[in-house]
């Protein structure tokens, strides 16, 4: 008789504790004992983080790209906006207090791992990564069981925020993209270049004269890092590696050279594109990537470096017929900015 008192006490308190979380009826009508626990002790933890005054307005424009994810120093995923089965197929309900470990891909828990050293020191850090993460979603929105799940590539930003009252709670605040190409909008400020696997190129559409002031012609066999300010070598040798472990990548912000001087910032969505389907006299082929296929938006106009010799370090002129001129303009824009 205690035993059933017990157990009908245990069932009364989580049956109460449901009735508090801030889900839809239906949802709630189908949580098992393991899952309002989990549930609970996620939204007691979220609703301690956002005890603060926290503004954020950069990052909730954003999410109107992906979805919103907390994540704490443990790796338990504490809070996710429930847009999330949108891109991913799951449920907020399904996601929420399981460690993020469990859903990403093995390669990537070394990466998450360093992002998830959170300290005091590094709260103002931003964190900019890619990771695989588990989804269920297939063609056409539908979605399938998660042991069917595939891998999406993910842009995850964001900043380590920390609650200092009643206790001390840090996590990881993201916002999360897809990065499937086919996704990416293209308008009059982008262009789509093809490189072989170290990044020279292949093939430009006729929209970079335009926009940077290069003959696609003139781009062939050269290195998109001979385009790029030394001081965002960094940038682009990150997304260069994403793109060889996880296919998929987003370089980040950073310049690029224009043919008459000066830099233009720009954002760089990247993948490997497979090869087609083996011939018989080269089966072997069929695991052999074909080129990298970049989507680059263009976000601001063209700013002159204040150091010239910087613009002559990164441009191979034929002619120094033709440095001299560039050099002569450079001056020139110069000049104007003092």
């Amino acid at each position: 008789e205690a035993a059933r008192r017990r157990r009908r006490v245990e069932s009364d308190v989580l049956s109460d504790l449901s009735l508090l979380l801030p889900l839809h009826p239906s949802v709630r009508a189908h949580l098992d004992k393991p899952s309002v626990i989990r549930l609970t002790l996620s939204y007691i933890r979220i609703h301690t983080l956002l005890a603060g005054t926290c503004t954020e307005t950069e990052m909730y424009m954003r999410m109107m790209e992906g979805f919103l994810m907390v994540v704490s120093a443990d790796g338990d995923m504490i809070f996710l906006s429930d847009n999330v089965s949108k891109h991913m197929g799951l449920t907020q309900t399904e996601l929420m207090g399981h460690n993020i470990y469990e859903f990403t891909h093995p390669c990537d828990h070394e990466e998450m791992r360093n992002n998830l050293r959170l300290s005091a020191g590094v709260v103002a850090q931003q964190g900019n990564f890619v990771i695989r993460m588990k989804s269920a979603m297939a063609h056409r929105g539908r979605t399938v069981n998660l042991k069917s799940a595939t891998w999406k590539v993910l842009h995850c930003q964001g900043r380590v925020k920390v609650c200092v009252a009643p206790s001390s709670v840090s996590c990881l605040l993201l916002t999360c993209r897809p990065l499937p190409l086919s996704h990416t909008l293209l308008s009059t400020h982008t262009f789509t270049s093809q490189h072989s696997m170290d990044m020279k190129f292949t093939h430009c559409d006729r929209s970079v004269t335009a926009l940077l002031g290069y003959s696609p012609e003139e781009l062939l066999g050269r290195s998109i890092y001979d385009l790029c300010h030394t001081q965002d070598m960094n940038c682009l040798t990150k997304m260069h590696v994403n793109l060889c472990l996880k296919s998929q990548s987003v370089s980040g912000q950073y310049r690029m050279l224009v043919r008459g001087g000066g830099y233009v910032w720009v954002e760089s969505h990247s993948a490997v594109i497979p090869s087609v389907r083996p011939s018989r006299s080269n089966p072997s082929s069929a695991q052999q990537p074909l080129c990298i296929l970049c989507v680059t938006y263009v976000l601001r106009c063209v700013c002159v470096c204040v150091c010239v010799v910087t613009v002559m370090a990164h441009l191979e002129l034929t002619s120094n017929a033709q440095r001299a001129v560039v050099a002569d303009v450079a001056l020139e824009r110069l000049c104007k900015t003092i």
